[in-house]
């Protein structure tokens, strides 16, 4: 199992969100709301704030969901400009479900 990791613009959410809907079992996500920034420097004539707005995803897939989850991710987030957002694969150890204590390496 992996965590498939995101941070992308609040705009591209929705149409990310149906695309995502679309890959058979899609195990579900998590999405909150921050800031950030990376490489680009906000321009010095503009208030001071270093912070931009992203949304940030987290799905927990099966390795077989890994890579079109991914490939997903990466073509319909894509703003085409710098700033569009990041994705990241983690390992993930181990997972539960709290409800039937339930836990194992395959908890997507």
């Amino acid at each position: 199992m992996k965590e498939i990791r995101a941070y992308i613009q609040p705009f591209m959410l929705a149409k990310l969100t149906q695309e995502l809907l679309e890959i058979p079992h899609f195990p579900g996500m998590s999405v909150s709301d921050c800031e950030g920034f990376g490489r680009e420097k906000v321009a010095a004539s503009q208030d001071y704030t270093p912070f931009m707005a992203k949304k940030r995803i987290e799905i927990f897939a099966p390795d077989d969901r890994v890579e079109i989850i991914f490939t997903t991710i990466m073509k319909f987030a894509n703003t085409h400009q710098h700033g569009a957002g990041k994705v990241y694969v983690i390992d993930v150890i181990e997972g539960g479900r709290i409800n039937t204590g339930e836990r194992g390496a395959d908890l997507a």
